[in-house]
């Protein structure tokens, strides 16, 4: 799966990025590399967080999508 970030400078210095497609998803690093770095960890982390059973009706179908 590819997925875009926006990455910034930091006005303090280093780089800070976020991740459009996942809100609240977004890391710091000093260096350019470790902003790198921590943001596939922050991706992986973010999408791993479980979600509670969805409300449905028995109109309703649940489906799994690969992505």
């Amino acid at each position: 799966m590819k997925i875009k970030a926006v990455v910034h400078e930091a006005e303090e210095g280093g780089f800070w990025a976020e991740v459009p497609a996942i809100p609240g998803c977004a890391t710091q690093g000093e260096t350019y590399e470790e902003l790198l770095k921590n943001l596939q960890e922050a991706i992986e982390g973010c999408l791993s967080v479980e979600v509670g059973d969805a409300k449905k009706t028995d109109k309703d179908r649940i489906i799994e999508i690969a992505v």
